[in-house]
């Protein structure tokens, strides 16, 4: 822990519109975008293959395993193989808790959630034509609309300290190699304790691919400003409490 605590924000940097065109920037961003399609692919699949092995049967516990397992990969694999390239954000509320911490632009934040959301759209898409079968969207269950609401903050905080510990961090030393699969477990993890109620999202572009191509939007604000809040605050508690920057530029993890 540092000897002094950090100003909140006080690395926030904008950047430029030129970083809209930089090779290095679209490299990053279709790297993003190859990551989310992977990533929810393999997740929203799972749903599908659970809803098509059962019948469209009740939700049960096997399929609350199924989900956090499917989750749990599919999130380690698609942060390993974009990690070196745009840091494997795979999540608008990553890339928001990051640029709250001053570690990403957000010039190049806003083309991270593009990639993001057109990864998730394109995922959606590509399983309604192979399946001919909805993608499963997310929704509340059994608590009311602000409980959920505060469920998703809780749950994506957790998720993106975890980031930052593992991923951010500079002393994370060692444990930087674990960064994916730790990353990975955390939303495991959260998808049994959220799952049943929420859908455990922890990711706009989660919930907003199988929401636009299906068109269903109840509660779609939830999947939003929770993560988005969640992000942000694990994002202003590491970077204030935990991070030195004494001899680190500014640069995504």
């Amino acid at each position: 822990m540092p000897d002094h605590f950090n100003t909140p924000f006080r690395r926030l940097a904008v950047g430029n519109r030129d970083e809209f065109t930089q090779p290095g920037a679209i490299k990053a961003a279709v790297a993003e975008f190859i990551s989310t399609l992977i990533f929810v692919f393999a997740g929203s699949g799972a749903g599908i293959a659970y809803n098509n092995l059962t019948g469209d049967g009740p939700a049960s516990p096997s399929g609350l395993i199924s989900a956090s397992i499917a989750h749990a990969f599919g999130l380690f694999v698609a942060v390993a193989i974009s990690a070196n390239i745009s840091g494997g954000h795979v999540n608008p509320a990553v890339t928001f808790g990051l640029f709250v911490g001053g570690n990403i632009t957000l010039f190049r934040g806003i083309l991270y959630i593009i990639a993001q959301l057109l990864g998730s759209t394109a995922a959606s898409a590509l399983l309604i034509f192979v399946t001919g079968a909805a993608v499963p969207t997310f929704g509340v269950a059994g608590i009311s609309v602000w409980s959920a609401f505060v469920f998703e903050i809780v749950a994506t905080f957790g998720l993106v300290y975890t980031v930052y510990a593992t991923a951010v961090d500079p002393k994370k030393g060692e444990i930087g190699i674990i960064a994916p699969i730790a990353i990975g477990l955390i939303v495991g993890a959260n998808i049994f304790a959220a799952g049943p109620f929420t859908g455990a999202a922890m990711n706009p572009a989660v919930a907003f691919g199988p929401a636009l191509v299906g068109f269903s939007w109840a509660n779609h604000w939830i999947y939003w400003a929770g993560p988005l809040i969640g992000g942000g605050i694990a994002g202003v508690v590491y970077e204030v409490f935990f991070i030195s920057h004494t001899h680190e530029p500014l640069s995504e993890f």
